[in-house]
């Protein structure tokens, strides 16, 4: 992500209803056949096609009819995400690739003795570089150093509101340490900054973590769930804190310079420490209980973001996973659209899966070869022609009719 030729949009998260979509279909008609005379014929009855009618109603709706008095079910409060993940990056249409990643699906494997935390366990980070690669690259290099080395990270078996609440305030303090790091790295320059944005799963729990304009959307059982904020000048709260620290907004630009109004490093734009600063590096932190409901998380930089919407993306990873159920090979797939669709920026996704073998479970729900429904608009006949009937039809086909 660079500091100019930025596409601006507001992105408003959550604030879009997810839909179901509501197929009804019309009554296959069979066709009779009549007997074709030689100068004339005679139509027969008009067929009906199978046709579609796509009906979008609120998801709210559907929860209202079928859970209303319902609590939890014990399934969901017995899940457990089987967790398997796949990443690419791609410097796409720029001269120089300024994005990193980490991706660790056994964090506590990863840490040994340093962790001891519910199973399973993972970590995740994007981190969308601009004004160089340098804190893009120290940010891959130390993330694990600064969130749970260096950080105390809390230690538990059990998980409840104080442990979630430690957690929460070693993950926040980590972002402002890394942000402090920065400056004082007298190798990184001062103008080099990134975005960041972090996944933990601890058990059923995950925490997103963001600075930026990167974004985390959760797949639920098909529709996309915003779990993170984009933080860019054109969203009403970020320009409002803006304002209020004495910073301005020009042409969707902070300070007429940069992108976003969170980020990592980023010095020669931020006053001196301890004082407030419209750019900031406290991250908006989400928790999320997962349940069988949650197929898998996309975590991508901008580039992905800036040409195509979130369930955009979801539904491609989703097809993907169907099909051949790769998290690897989605990922890339999903930064190939993006290419495709003609993305300006580097690219870079993580596509991490909560529920094993989406392909067999796609498999097991599709309908049989016995059961499945004849191709919309396809004419089945319940006659065929006679003889008789096939040679009158040739004869008036090659006449001068």
């Amino acid at each position: 992500m660079g500091a100019g030729a930025e596409v601006m949009h507001q992105v408003v998260p959550l604030l879009e209803p997810p839909f179901h979509r509501c197929v009804v279909k019309s009554v296959d008609v069979m066709e009779e056949v009549v007997t074709v005379a030689p100068g004339q014929v005679q139509p027969a009855t008009s067929p009906k096609a199978v046709v579609e009618v796509a009906v979008e109603v609120p998801d709210l709706e559907f929860k209202r009819a079928s859970n209303a008095g319902s609590s939890v079910s014990a399934e969901q409060l017995q899940f457990v995400p089987s967790i398997r993940s796949g990443s690419f990056a791609d410097i796409g249409p720029r001269r120089f690739m300024e994005d990193e990643h980490i991706r660790i699906d056994d964090l506590s494997g990863h840490l040994g003795s340093l962790l001891m935390v519910s199973a399973p366990s993972a970590f995740y980070g994007v981190f969308d570089g601009h004004g160089g690669s340098d804190a893009a690259a120290y940010m891959k290099t130390h993330a694990m150093r600064l969130f749970f080395e260096d950080a105390d990270f809390p230690q538990t078996s059990q998980e409840d509101e104080i442990y979630a609440g430690s957690v929460e305030d070693s993950v926040r303090k980590a972002f402002l340490r890394a942000d402090l790091a920065l400056a004082d790295d007298s190798v990184i320059n001062r103008s080099s900054g990134t975005t960041a944005l972090t996944a933990l799963v601890l058990g059923r729990q995950l925490l997103v973590a963001n600075v930026g304009d990167c974004r985390a959307v959760l797949c639920r059982k098909g529709t996309a769930v915003e779990i993170s904020k984009d933080h860019r000048p054109t969203y009403d709260a970020e320009r409002q804190r803006v304002i209020e620290c004495g910073g301005y907004i020009e042409d969707g630009y902070l300070n007429g310079v940069l992108s976003v109004t969170r980020a990592l490093g980023d010095w020669d734009m931020k006053l001196p420490q301890g004082s407030p600063s419209p750019l900031i590096a406290e991250p908006e932190i989400h928790w999320t209980t997962l349940t069988e409901e949650d197929e898998f998380l996309i975590i991508g930089c901008d580039g992905i973001w800036d040409v195509m919407s979130s369930q955009h993306a979801v539904s491609t990873v989703r097809k993907g996973l169907r099909r051949h159920d790769d998290p690897e090979r989605c990922a890339r797939e999903l930064a190939m659209e993006a290419k495709r669709l003609e993305t300006f920026d580097n690219l870079t996704v993580i596509i991490v899966c909560f529920v094993p073998d989406l392909a067999g479970a796609a498999s097991a729900a599709a309908p049989s070869s016995e059961q499945a429904p004849a191709p919309a608009g396809r004419i089945r006949c319940c006659k065929s022609l006679s003889p008789e009937a096939l040679c009158k039809l040739r004869r008036w086909l090659e006449s001068d009719h």
